[in-house]
């Protein structure tokens, strides 16, 4: 799903969860207000904070994380889940310019 996508599907009343999977370091350059940020590396022990049979997107920084990610959810109970395609860099460049790219 790419960022537009995501946006139009949230603005149509569908109730996305937004996981993003970056770094804190990364977080603090550029982040999606209503996200919940959840390291890769600690998404095992942190996967109860998501609701499974909700609509999950991922984002990380390009779109590598947040598809193994969402791979990941989807073998371990997640209903329904997509990746960001292009991730918050594509996000920056197509739905808030004002977001910082690195």
């Amino acid at each position: 799903m790419t960022p537009h996508e995501f946006v139009q599907k949230r603005e149509s009343g569908e109730l996305w969860q937004l996981l993003d999977v970056r770094e804190p370091w990364e977080i603090e350059i550029a982040s999606v207000e209503d996200s919940l940020t959840i390291p890769m590396a600690e998404m095992p022990r942190r996967i109860a904070e998501l609701d499974l049979q909700a609509p999950i997107a991922v984002l990380c920084h390009g779109g590598f994380r947040s598809a193994s990610v969402a791979a990941w959810l989807s073998e371990n109970g997640a209903d329904r889940v997509a990746n960001i395609s292009g991730g918050i860099d594509a996000w920056a460049m197509t739905v808030d310019r004002t977001l910082s790219r690195y």
